[in-house]
């Protein structure tokens, strides 16, 4: 993840007397910020949606083998000759 740069209080400039940082600057920053991470999860869905569809098929293979070679393991060979 990467580090933010350290802000110290004098370089904070608000919209309020005497530069304050008023309730309306935090609401459009995190606006701002959440547009862009919604814009990245628009961006991620399909990425998702394949890996998660690849996910649910390579389990349902791997539980197919799997029964399948423990299936044969148990299976009793009945030999039936006549005299």
């Amino acid at each position: 993840m990467p580090r933010l740069p350290s802000v110290s209080t004098s370089d904070v400039k608000g919209s309020g007397p005497g530069g304050r940082v008023e309730i309306v600057d935090l609401r459009s920053k995190l606006k701002a910020i959440r547009g862009e991470v919604d814009e990245k999860a628009e961006e991620a869905k399909p990425v998702a949606l394949v890996a998660g569809i690849a996910g649910v098929v390579l389990v349902v293979v791997l539980a197919f083998v799997l029964g399948r070679r423990r299936g044969r393991r148990k299976t009793t060979w009945v030999e039936i000759r006549r005299l």
